[in-house]
């Protein structure tokens, strides 16, 4: 009449296993969906603008600062004019946005 906890047990088996992991596995595919592909689309795009700057265009640093980029420096350095002589060396990573952009000069 009384089931055994022996019996009680065996009596899962493993479609039991493979059912309990379905959710996992479903989390975490709405989760890469959701939050981690974005996330990876925006840093791409971060990279893509920031490698992508040049002389005369308007940036915003994360700081907050407005300013014009007057030379590209090395690889991870920009120095920016935020005034009438006031130039700034801002590391590259830090521009959060470029506001406008300059048309590249023509090739004689």
């Amino acid at each position: 009449m009384f089931a055994t906890p022996a019996y009680a047990q065996a009596a899962g088996g493993a479609g039991s296993a493979l059912t309990s992991f379905v959710p996992l596995i479903l989390i975490f595919a709405i989760m890469y969906f959701l939050l981690i592909r974005p996330q990876q689309k925006k840093v791409k795009e971060h990279k893509a603008m920031v490698e992508a700057l040049r002389r005369g265009d308007q940036v915003v640093t994360q700081g907050g600062v407005i300013g014009k980029v007057s030379k590209v420096k090395d690889d991870n350095e920009v120095e920016i004019e935020i005034a009438e002589g006031v130039k700034v060396r801002v590391v590259r990573h830090t521009i959060a946005q470029v506001m406008s952009k300059t048309e590249p000069a023509e090739k004689p």
